[in-house]
């Protein structure tokens, strides 16, 4: 009994370092690429470990292209979605979740049908929409359309039917308001849901790449994704320069999901053990 433990506890584990072996490499060649000198790149055999490094391509991207502009649109962008998402998901999930009302469970699954929908079909429509109100080459134009998540209000009202209604009442005894119930009693109970959420958004609006370049036109509202394909169009036999930029495009997110890890991974394993 001891010795098939034994042996199934090596396979577990060979299938986990296996598995992540396989998505830390390509990560790692994407680093180590970025430093290597360009004779190196285009080796072969390909050279693991670079005979001389440089982080010239770094300074370059920030001093002599535009790559910091670009970063700073997505960062501003992304923060805003991300917060405007978790607000508008949490207020729409509590009300699905701990209201009553006529039509609320077909409301509910007409917003759902809405994920169902691909994208290409909404591109023109959306792109019509926001010409005729003025927003082309705008970044309004990429930031309403994604104030509303709907995976985000399936999310939060997962997780807010797992609240017990004892807390509302008990708010409503003592004569608080609802928004007061919901900021203060309910809200600080759904952070690992929030946290979940939070990376979700911000790591779709950060590597969004169809609808920035559908609606900005101008080099200088470009977002992070459409920058780093200008590098590639016009430097691409600097596969270096390619590589730093997307290195550092990365470190965003992995700083996002570090300190949200532990939150997320509650948020995930809790949500939907009732409803």
């Amino acid at each position: 009994m001891l010795k098939k433990i034994n042996l199934f506890s090596f396979f577990k584990w060979l299938i986990l370092l296996t598995g992540a072996a396989a998505m830390l490499l390509p990560f790692l060649w994407m680093v180590i690429t970025s430093i290597k000198i360009n004779s190196d790149i285009i080796s072969y055999p390909p050279v693991l470990i670079p005979n001389q490094i440089t982080f010239e391509r770094y300074r370059r991207i920030f001093n002599e292209l535009n790559f910091g502009r670009y970063f700073f649109n997505s960062i501003y962008i992304s923060v805003i979605v991300t917060a405007a998402v978790l607000f508008t998901s949490s207020i729409l999930g509590y009300v699905f979740a701990k209201f009553d009302f006529k039509g609320k469970n077909f409301l509910f699954i007409a917003v759902l049908s809405t994920m169902m929908i691909p994208f290409p079909v909404l591109m023109i429509p959306l792109y019509l929409l926001i010409g005729k109100v003025g927003l082309v080459d705008n970044h309004l134009a990429i930031i309403l359309p994604a104030l509303f998540n709907t995976f985000g209000v399936f999310l939060m009202r997962q997780f807010m039917e797992s609240i017990p209604n004892e807390f509302i009442e008990a708010g409503r005894i003592d004569g608080a308001s609802e928004f007061k119930i919901f900021s203060r009693l309910i809200l600080p109970q759904t952070k690992p849901a929030l946290a979940a959420m939070a990376i979700f958004s911000f790591m779709w609006q950060w590597d969004s790449y169809l609808w920035p370049l559908i609606s900005q036109s101008s080099s200088r509202n470009f977002t992070l994704p459409l920058g780093l394909a200008t590098f590639s169009n016009q430097y691409y036999t600097d596969y270096g320069l390619v590589m730093a930029g997307a290195t550092v495009s990365v470190i965003p997110i992995i700083i996002v999901f570090l300190f949200m890890q532990k939150r997320f991974v509650k948020g995930i394993t809790m949500t939907g053990l009732k409803g």
